[in-house]
């Protein structure tokens, strides 16, 4: 069995990372790390700096810092992850995306490699982010959906 983790890189998801590897350690199971980069993201928070600062003739190059700082950040978590569950002997993995985070979820999470996804409860801001993401995907993922609290 394939054990798919949604990472986000919230406190959360880390917990979720942590649950998965204990189930997949009993299961003799993978798991699979798995995050999406959104480009709306980058370009919504370059937008908001440069609305707040004033600086506006910089705001492409603004989107490719934050882009180039979202990827750095997701692969360093995911990373920290693996290595701190490295000797636990459970196989691992990780995977990263570019796209609308529904879309990319619903199509990894539905490709048939998985027998369960796990998400955490709340997403990097602790508020409701990922209880927003689990109303777009919860009825549309087949594998069973296992929340981390």
């Amino acid at each position: 069995m394939k054990i798919l983790v949604l990472i986000d890189g919230s406190k959360w998801s880390q917990k979720a990372a942590l649950h998965a590897i204990g189930l997949a350690k009993r299961k003799n199971a993978e798991v699979v790390l798995f995050s999406v980069l959104d480009i709306a993201e980058a370009k919504t928070m370059a937008f908001n700096f440069c609305a707040q600062s004033g600086i506006c003739e910089q705001l492409k190059d603004y989107e490719g810092r934050i882009w180039k700082d979202m990827r750095k950040s997701i692969e360093d978590d995911q990373n920290s992850i693996l290595s701190r569950y490295q000797g636990e002997r459970v196989r691992c993995s990780s995977k990263i995306v570019e796209g609308a985070i529904r879309d990319e979820i619903l199509k990894e999470a539905n490709s048939s490699e998985y027998g369960l996804i796990v998400m955490g409860a709340f997403g990097r801001s602790g508020k409701s982010r990922i209880t927003a993401l689990l109303e777009q995907i919860g009825g549309a993922v087949r594998p069973p959906l296992l929340v981390v609290r």
